[in-house]
């Protein structure tokens, strides 16, 4: 569920400050900022289904995730191809990601 929420999460925040990339730096209606506040809106409650006893460990993590669907939109909707640079920086990301978030931890 935790993979999923994020999933899920980095799409609506991508998209909803997508909508206002367009708005602002692309010429497009205003109206594109209604879907756009939603989606982030979804953002925010997704994030709160991670299974996490701190908000910031969760978003921490969230972090590497966030990174990779970044350069996923730039590949599929705006036809950038990641290089490699790109690439290994992703990996260390989700590496540190899932570091944060599997690592045992103790109760305090």
């Amino acid at each position: 569920m935790t993979l999923l929420a994020y999933v899920l999460a980095a799409v609506a925040e991508i998209a909803g400050c997508f909508s206002f990339w367009a708005w602002a730096r692309n010429g497009a209606s205003a109206w594109w900022l209604l879907p756009g506040m939603a989606s982030l809106a979804l953002f925010a409650w997704l994030l709160t289904l991670v299974d996490s006893a701190a908000a910031g460990r969760a978003y921490a993590a969230y972090g590497g995730v966030y990174i990779a669907a970044s350069l996923a939109w730039l590949w599929l909707v705006e036809g950038v191809r990641p290089d490699r640079w790109d690439l290994i920086g992703v990996a260390v990301c989700l590496a540190g990601a899932a570091i944060i978030l599997l690592a045992p931890r103790t109760a305090a």
